[in-house]
């Protein structure tokens, strides 16, 4: 089938694009490179550079005519949504709502939407964390993420679209921006493989649930049949600290170094990890890469690219 991804140019988008290319499917991208890169698409895929809060969206969709939309574009960064609330909003709300409207316009069948297990929930009253926890934000990136999810249910009921919402945890691997956004693994592997510092926020004792972009990715293909009308956790069900990872890759980028600590970040969520056994049940998904082979495979990555 015809599918757009839009922020396929980005680091999970782009493993998503090549997912589907791996079971035969056709595929096409929007992106305004703003967080992406070219160079994340494969030659053969369609790079439109597009921001998708533009009016010229529509002519994409017109030319493109794609059955199955996958949303990953969104600006991700926690921290980056305290100094920049109406950026945030701007992006992933109103420029999600174009792409829904593209999607009524143009006669899309479905939509798999990228949002996140990590902020919308807020601090955990429970662990792990299930779809049916109490949603509570504590930063406008997860407020943003679960505001578009309310549209996907208007749009369903209203005009048929259908929809499977992928709430995501800390998910990690290769072509993360060290330099970007957020992504606690890919910026102690930069900064280990060029024998600088990592800082470790607070006491690393917070934990977080990670799962290898690839699992991710694999995610995103069960969906385009299954699980309509479901919002699932996409996630492993470990609670992992941040001294647990930056001991791991520590040893395996040879770093060698001891852990520095530095004040705790505003907004973030101490301790979490999520509920996936509604995904294994309505997809058939589950992990399975071990966060050991993954970060291992991710360091290997990095080794490959100048930092």
């Amino acid at each position: 089938m015809k599918i757009l991804v839009t922020g396929g140019a980005g680091f999970i988008g782009s493993h998503v694009v090549e997912a589907y290319l791996a079971t035969g499917h056709e595929v096409c991208v929007v992106d305004d490179l703003s967080t992406g890169f070219r160079r994340n698409v494969p030659e053969n895929v369609c790079l439109h550079e597009v921001d998708i809060r533009s009016e010229q969206l529509a002519k994409v969709f017109a030319e493109e005519k794609p059955e199955v939309v996958n949303h990953q574009a969104a600006r991700a960064n926690v921290r980056e949504s305290f100094e920049k609330p109406l950026l945030y909003t701007e992006v992933n709300v109103v420029g999600s709502v174009n792409v829904l409207e593209c999607c009524r316009q143009f006669g899309v069948r479905k939509v798999i939407y990228a949002s996140t297990g990590g902020a919308v929930y807020g601090e955990p009253q429970s662990l792990p964390v299930s779809e049916d926890h109490p949603i509570h934000p504590l930063d406008p990136y997860g407020a943003s993420k679960h505001h578009v999810e309310h549209f996907l249910h208007i749009y369903k009921s209203s005009f048929g679209i259908d929809f499977t919402v992928l709430r995501y945890p800390n998910v990690f691997g290769p072509r993360q921006d060290p330099l970007g956004e957020a992504g606690v693994v890919a910026i102690f592997i930069g900064k280990m493989l060029n024998k600088a510092q990592p800082i470790i926020n607070g006491t690393g004792d917070q934990e977080r649930d990670f799962v290898f972009v690839l699992d991710v990715a694999r995610a995103s293909v069960l969906a385009l049949n299954r699980a309509g009308g479901e919002i699932l956790n996409i996630g492993s069900g470990i609670p992992t600290s941040v001294n647990q990872v930056f001991e791991a890759l520590n040893e395996l980028t040879e770093f060698k170094g001891a852990a520095v600590h530095g004040p705790a970040k505003a907004g973030e969520v101490y301790r979490i990890f999520l509920d996936a056994d509604r995904a294994a049940e309505k997809l058939g998904w589950k992990p399975e890469i071990s966060l050991r082979e993954g970060l291992r495979r991710t360091v290997e990555y990095f080794k490959t690219i100048v930092l």
